[in-house]
Parts: C-alpha cells; sequence; structure tokens
C-alpha cells in the first residue's frame, strides 16, 4: 500500500525518486566521460582563449587616456589641429570667408550653393569617384555653411583618415549638372527657411544690428545665384590660408602634418581683403498678422573673447529669459501673444538692464564652462567643431579660458555692451512692440 512520506521542517525535502535517482546517475556518468575526453582532444584545461583560437583580441580593457592636443601652422596659412584619443576620426576642413558675409555685388546666394558643391567634380576625379573613394573607406561626409564661413569633412576610421584627407581639397571643376544640382539644393534649403519664424528672427536681428544692406546684415538662405558669382566666390573664399583643418583620432601629428604640407595645393595669394561689417544698432521689423504671434529680440555688441561673452550669456539667461550669443553679437529674445508683446519687451529690457551679481557671475562661468567641456564628449564631429573654434578663438584649453574669467571681466563687458546701440528685432504680429527710439532711451 502507498504510504504519505513526512518530512522535518527543520530538514530539506528531497522530490527524486530512486528511479530518477538511478538515472540521474547515469547521465552524470556520460558528461564526465565526455567531458574527459573532450579536454584530452583539445585540451581546454591547459590553454588559454588567446591560445586556442590565436588572433582574438584581448578582452582586457585598456585605461581610457586624456587628449593631447596639437597644432601646426603651416606655411600656406592653413592651421592644423589634431589630437590622439578620439576611438574614430573626423576630419574637417573649414574655411572662415566662406560664409554669406563674403558675397560681393551680385554674388547673393553664392554661399549656400557652394555648400552643396562639397565633393563634386574637380582635380581631374569625377563626383562619382570622389564619392566612391569615400565610401570604400567608409567615411560619412557632411558639409556646412553660413554668415561667418563654411566647412566641409567626413569621418572615418583612424587608419583611413589619412587616407582620404586630400579629398578635402579638390579644386572644383564646376561642371555644369553639378551647379545645376546645387542650385536646385539651395533653393530647396531657402524656401524652407524662409517658413521657419526663429530663422526669420536672426535674419532680422542680423539686419538691425548691421544694417540689412551690409554683407553681414544679408540673409544666407538665399537662392538664384547664377554660375558665374558661384565660381567667383568659391575662388575667391575657398582658400587655404586662413583655414583650419581639424582632425580627431591622429596618434602622430608631425605625420599628418607632413602628409598635408605634401598633398594639399599650395594656394594663389588672395587679391582682396575680406569684407567687413561695423555693429550699428538699429530696428528690422517683419509684420505678418496672420500667425498670430509675436517673436522679439532685443541684441548688443558684444565681447571678442569668446569665453567671456558665453559667461555674459548665462548670465543674462538667469535673469529668466532666453539668451544667444554669436560672435560679435548677444542679447535676449522671447515669444507672446501680439497683445502681450509690449509686455514681453519690457521683460527683456528689464532682464538686460540688471547688472550681474558676484553670485551670478560665478554660477555663470561654472554653467558656460561645462557647457563648452560637454561639447568635448559630443562625439568626434563636436570635438572637431570644438577644436577648430579653439583656434579661432586662440583658446587651445577650454577649461583654463573659462577658469581665467573674473568678475571684472564679465562686468566690464557688461558695460561696454550696454554702451553699444540696442538693436531690435521683431517678426510676426508686432502691431503692439514698441518701435526702437522707445527702448533705446531706456539704455542711454
Amino acid at each position: 500500500s502507498a504510504t504519505t512520506p513526512t518530512t522535518n521542517p527543520g530538514t530539506e525535502q528531497h522530490l527524486l525518486t530512486p528511479t530518477m535517482t538511478m538515472a540521474s546517475r547515469a547521465i552524470s556518468q556520460a558528461a564526465r566521460a565526455a567531458t574527459s575526453r573532450a579536454g584530452a582532444n583539445r585540451g581546454f584545461s591547459v590553454l588559454t582563449a588567446t591560445e586556442e583560437f590565436p588572433g582574438v583580441p584581448t578582452t582586457s580593457p585598456a585605461t581610457k587616456k586624456g587628449s593631447v592636443f596639437s597644432s601646426t601652422t603651416l606655411a600656406t596659412g592653413l592651421t592644423v589641429v589634431t589630437e590622439d584619443a578620439s576611438l574614430v576620426s573626423t576630419v574637417s576642413l573649414t574655411y572662415p570667408n566662406a560664409g554669406s558675409s563674403q558675397e560681393g555685388p551680385g554674388e547673393a546666394g553664392a554661399a549656400i550653393a557652394n555648400r552643396y558643391l562639397a565633393f563634386k567634380s574637380g582635380s581631374n576625379l569625377s563626383s562619382a569617384i570622389i564619392l566612391r573613394s569615400l565610401e570604400d573607406k567608409g567615411a560619412l561626409v557632411f558639409s556646412s555653411a553660413g554668415r561667418r564661413g563654411a566647412t566641409v569633412g567626413f569621418t572615418a576610421a583612424r587608419e583611413n583618415a589619412a587616407y582620404v584627407a586630400p579629398l578635402l581639397m579638390t579644386e572644383c571643376s564646376f561642371e555644369k549638372w553639378d551647379v545645376k544640382e546645387a542650385q536646385e539644393l539651395a533653393g530647396i534649403e531657402a524656401g524652407e527657411a524662409t517658413s521657419n519664424a526663429q530663422v526669420a528672427l536672426t535674419d532680422q536681428i542680423y539686419a538691425a544690428a548691421y544694417g540689412a544692406q551690409s554683407s553681414m546684415g544679408r540673409s544666407y538662405y538665399t537662392a538664384g545665384a547664377s554660375r558665374p558669382s558661384i565660381m567667383s566666390f568659391r575662388e575667391r573664399n575657398y582658400t587655404l590660408d586662413g583655414a583650419v583643418l581639424a582632425a580627431t583620432g591622429i596618434a602622430d601629428h608631425e605625420a599628418f602634418v607632413r602628409m598635408i604640407d605634401s598633398e594639399f595645393p599650395i594656394p594663389a595669394p588672395r587679391k582682396e581683403a575680406p569684407l567687413t561689417a561695423e555693429y550699428m544698432g538699429g530696428e528690422a521689423r517683419v509684420s505678418a498678422p496672420s500667425t498670430g504671434y509675436a517673436h522679439v529680440a532685443l541684441a548688443f555688441q558684444g565681447p571678442t573673447s569668446a569665453p567671456v561673452t558665453n559667461v555674459l550669456k548665462h548670465c543674462l539667461g538667469m535673469s529668466g529669459v532666453t539668451a544667444f550669443a554669436s560672435s560679435g553679437i548677444m542679447g535676449v529674445y522671447g515669444g507672446s501673444a501680439p497683445g502681450d508683446a509690449s509686455a514681453t519687451v519690457d521683460a527683456l529690457s528689464k532682464a538686460v538692464g540688471v547688472a550681474p551679481s558676484a553670485d551670478v557671475v560665478a554660477s555663470a562661468t561654472a554653467a558656460a564652462k561645462a557647457e563648452a567641456l560637454a561639447t568635448l564628449d559630443g562625439g568626434s564631429q563636436s570635438l572637431a567643431d570644438a577644436m577648430t573654434a579653439s583656434v579661432f578663438d586662440s583658446t587651445m584649453s577650454l577649461a583654463e579660458a573659462y577658469d581665467s574669467v573674473t568678475a571684472d571681466d564679465v562686468s566690464k563687458a557688461y558695460a561696454a555692451m550696454l554702451k553699444s546701440q540696442v538693436s531690435l528685432a521683431a517678426v510676426g504680429d508686432i502691431s503692439t512692440v514698441p518701435y526702437h527710439a522707445t527702448i533705446a532711451s531706456r539704455f542711454a
């Protein structure tokens, strides 16, 4: 008859029956025999993974090292700046005079069109060959442009960077089909920008600050450049003199510089001095009542030091408004329903009119420094952008540059900012936005 097993709460309960136990023992014996044979044949017990599978990379991670930055200026005027710790390489070539602020008479729209001529036919190479050569090395290309310059570059594996870097300096041959495509793409980008309120406000800020007819005051987003104007603009402004080549993940700076010096062509001397625009301070408005919203900005002439500019921008931002800053210009902006536009201008004026205290400067300096250092961890391309900016701003050590900013520096920059003529930009339903003279009297 069956009996009911009893268990002791203080002992482990065994759930295996005698038959199951015998089967389990047989399986265990077979497994031990198989393991013994495998160990005898392949030597698992005596060989390491590297010895048994030669060529397998080590799995022991190495300690991450900090970047070492190196900079060299060649006889051509090109500055080459590199760092050696990035796991991939981004190589970017920035032309500081290739922005729309350098468009001469009859060249409106040439800057944006030339952006789309990057990696097109040139130096006896077709667009297909250039792009195929880059793709074969796994390179991802990019290009950008704006008011103050243009950049072309790629991101690739470290070992391929030096091989494809010379393709950045192909001399464009302006094939008709390439130019036509560039004109079409420029037209599309310019058309999309016209429907963006932030782009429109930015254009009006520069128009108010520098004058709508000045080289800096004209919009970058202009379509319709002719082939001759595109050619003349590129030939005049896409030169190595004053340009910056930034490269991340370069182990040997000197060898990379020698390659650049030998592979990049010697530029012809620039015949004309770059165009300049002086800060004026004025008013620019675009009335669009159908938008049902008012965008307003107040701008001033900014400091020449990038770290001081960024610290002062954060000081303004801590007043409860949105601040902005670019080379030579900074300010605050906001938006509201049309009926509240006047109150928005009052709030912006009040925020600008309060001098930052020592505590605010200390907090702003820490925030600006953290923001600048964060760009170094934003990826290989972001690091290359920061390296390029450091050359133009003459601040190779970001941390030291911000640590050297004092409360007195910020106080002087703030006072100088207020002494410059305020610029007013307004876009949208702006019927209640005060006029420039009214606002300027608040900072007299």
